[in-house]
């Protein structure tokens, strides 16, 4: 277990470093002056200051910051000297730029780590036929007959070469008529097999009980996998975070405040995941960080104050209104939420602690964060 918590450590470590170095970065080039990055948030267990940037290393390791001169409150009489060089008195341009690098890095990031495992496990490429890869026990595709290895060319009269189009089917319930055969097979030898689809209350879907793949693995030239394997990450990228946003949408749509908690996990959750990843190997691992550093970045640009959408909010609102929301009432916002984050944070750590406890193994409780 030990194992599992240095490598947790090591890869929040780097999704907190990335992302507030996108902050660092982005301020010191636009001249903003940077009097802290932190590691963890506060208290503070030891700093030392370089240049005139502090490093600190704080005491809760939920995260990291990076302390601007001037980012919410005007700067003490005494350094009045340096309101150029503070983020409060920057142009809405620089303020949007430095506010939206974090999320942007952690995006980055997310593609490399996509691009590396795509460039070791190979390329998905569409191979033009459906291939049944595995049956389930008692299933509607069991009882007709339905065998592994065999290929779906049509259902109900529309020839089909895709995964998608024989599970989008099959997702609207009902009786249907597949055509099916052997990679051998001619027009001749191919059977029509009739399949009522049944109804999954676990799932609350239709199924057939058959696994399906349209896709192979395909090895470009090792100098032609990182381009492949970028373009893939950035396409993996793009459907989790639209998988991300659907999901938020939904859950503050349709769940309430408690449910919310219930069907989040924390640090102690995350903790878990680790622990069974690491087993699998490293680029497993990378892989689970790419997903991590993209629920980040979407999480981080979500308009709610303390986070880096709550402060582009109050940008995009001076803009809007023409002059600038008083500085503390701002900071006082950020501040209300900053607490409230924490308390989420505590109360779902709670959860995971206490699921933790009743499944009794690391194991247990994995599957029914599962369910």
């Amino acid at each position: 277990m030990i194992w599992s918590i240095l490598i947790f450590f090591l890869v929040l470590s780097i999704l907190v470093i990335v992302h507030e170095f996108g902050h660092y970065i982005v301020a010191k080039k636009n001249g903003i002056l940077v009097e802290e990055f932190g590691f963890g948030l506060p208290p503070r267990i030891f700093g030392k200051k370089i240049g005139e940037t502090l490093w600190s290393i704080n005491l809760l390791p939920f995260g990291g910051f990076v302390k601007l001169h001037g980012e919410l409150t005007d700067p003490p009489e005494a350094d009045k000297s340096l309101n150029k060089r503070a983020f409060l008195y920057k142009s809405k341009k620089i303020k949007i730029a430095v506010i939206v690098a974090g999320v942007v890095m952690n995006i980055i990031l997310a593609i490399v780590a996509f691009a590396i495992v795509y460039s070791h496990y190979g390329i998905p490429k569409e191979q033009g036929f459906v291939e049944v890869v595995g049956v389930l026990p008692d299933s509607p595709a069991s009882i007709s007959k339905i065998v592994v290895g065999e290929r779906i060319y049509a259902i109900n009269g529309k020839e089909v070469s895709k995964k998608a189009e024989v599970t989008d089917i099959s997702s609207k319930g009902g009786k249907h008529i597949l055509l099916v055969g052997t990679k051998d097979s001619d027009s001749k030898d191919l059977r029509k097999v009739t399949i009522n689809t049944e109804f999954s209350e676990e799932d609350k879907r239709w199924y057939m009980g058959f696994l399906l793949s349209s896709e192979s693995v395909y090895f470009p030239p090792v100098w032609q996998r990182p381009f492949y394997g970028v373009y893939y990450g950035v396409k993996n990228s793009f459907l989790i975070t639209k998988g991300i946003v659907t999901s938020l949408a939904g859950i503050f749509v349709k769940e309430t405040r408690t449910e919310l908690v219930q069907g989040t996990t924390g640090p102690v959750g995350l903790l878990a995941l680790v622990d069974n990843i690491r087993k699998q190997g490293i680029y497993p691992l990378i892989d689970f960080m790419g997903l991590i550093s993209i629920n980040l970045a979407v999480i981080n640009i979500l308009p709610f104050p303390a986070l880096d959408g709550g402060r582009l909010l109050f940008v995009l609102i001076e803009k809007v209104i023409g002059k600038k929301v008083i500085p503390k009432v701002e900071a006082a916002i950020h501040s209300v939420g900053m607490i409230i984050l924490l308390g989420l944070i505590l109360a779902i750590t709670i959860k995971d602690i206490r699921g933790l406890i009743s499944a009794g193994s690391i194991s247990g409780f994995l599957e029914n964060m599962m369910k």
